[in-house]
């Protein structure tokens, strides 16, 4: 454990907010074309909407600065970074603080369990890139996870996945002990409460194997919303009960039981045939604000009054996150927040 170390909540007061412009890869296509003008589009749109209430820096690839422009708030600030991927979140680095400053903690990152299709070979150093930019020191971690693989209540409690901190693609040989004991070495939390699984659709061949941050979110200490499936025939029927029976036996780090909060599911279930992972879970906590994901849906309306709820003194703003989560995410994966 490092002395004095502590992760703030995600509703605590931030600095700023760093994402990534999409560029060309497999993600959005090797040669751009019409999958990275969405991509584009959708990215800048959750930009333009945080950079309305705190500062957004922005990295982007040598050679995009132009179609960033075009597209980007003129109070974003531009980054110049090599970059493979735009999920920033992930291959991001994860922001604690220390005595009276804060660190980055670089965790290693493999392309989410070296997936065939993904790159990483530059996103591998994108962590410590921002951390020079932000003039910050470095906390090197030899555990591989993304951002994405944990959720803090920024009083002791991290929310972890069975199939993301302990896949022999991430993390060969480690046990539960050894996951808890490095992230509450990095992160200053003293207790894990593990999942056992995320979203049937994060299985696929894009998805990330169970990314905490589309299943469950603390909104406070103590309470937790949970991403609800109410059609006994969808695959993630069983998979929220278990999820939310297991948030309401445990306890967290202040030896209290949790509130769930039920975030129902959108009602469509399928794009073109397929299996979605479409989530209200995976919104994103900013300074004044909340950025919540819509879908077009009959429950997005619900969904964005449970979390004006759980967040009376910020403004819930709805942005339609179909297009992000076509490429294997969504809002709260492509932001990351830099505390003040």
């Amino acid at each position: 454990m490092h002395a004095g170390r502590h992760m703030p909540a995600e509703w605590e007061a931030h600095e700023r907010t760093w994402m990534a412009f999409p560029t060309p890869n497999p993600t959005f296509g090797e040669t751009g074309g019409p999958d990275l003008a969405r991509a584009r589009t959708a990215w800048s749109t959750v930009a333009n909407t945080v950079a309305g209430y705190e500062q957004v820096s922005m990295l982007v690839a040598p050679g995009d600065d132009s179609a960033a422009k075009a597209l980007l708030d003129p109070r974003i600030q531009l980054v110049e970074v090599a970059i493979d991927d735009a999920w920033l979140r992930d291959s991001g680095p994860t922001f604690v603080r220390q005595d009276d400053g804060l660190i980055a903690v670089d965790w290693c990152f493999n392309g989410w369990g070296a997936q065939k299709w993904a790159k990483w070979d530059l996103d591998a150093y994108v962590a410590t890139a921002i951390a020079e930019r932000a003039d910050l020191p470095v906390s090197t971690s030899t555990l591989t996870q993304e951002g994405g693989g944990l959720h803090v209540d920024g009083a002791g409690t991290v929310l972890l996945t069975e199939t993301v901190q302990l896949d022999p693609d991430r993390n060969p040989g480690w046990t539960r002990e050894d996951v808890e004991t490095e992230i509450h070495a990095q992160l200053g939390t003293t207790t894990a409460i593990w999942l056992p699984r995320g979203l049937t659709a994060d299985y696929g061949e894009f998805g990330t194997r169970g990314h905490v941050d589309i299943v469950a979110a603390f909104t406070r200490p103590g309470t937790v919303v949970v991403h609800t499936q109410t059609d006994p025939g969808h695959p993630d029927y069983a998979v929220s009960q278990e999820v939310s029976a297991i948030l309401r036996e445990a306890t967290d780090a202040r030896g209290q039981r949790l509130e769930v909060i039920e975030l129902l599911a959108p009602e469509r279930h399928e794009v073109d045939g397929e299996l979605v992972d479409h989530s209200y879970v995976n919104h994103y906590v900013a300074n004044d604000v909340v950025v919540l994901c819509s879908f077009d849906d009959p429950r997005d309306e619900q969904a964005r009054a449970v979390l004006q709820t759980a967040y009376p003194d910020r403004t819930v703003v709805s942005v339609d996150a179909r297009d992000i989560f076509a490429f294997g995410g969504g809002i709260h994966c492509i932001t990351q927040q830099q505390p003040r």
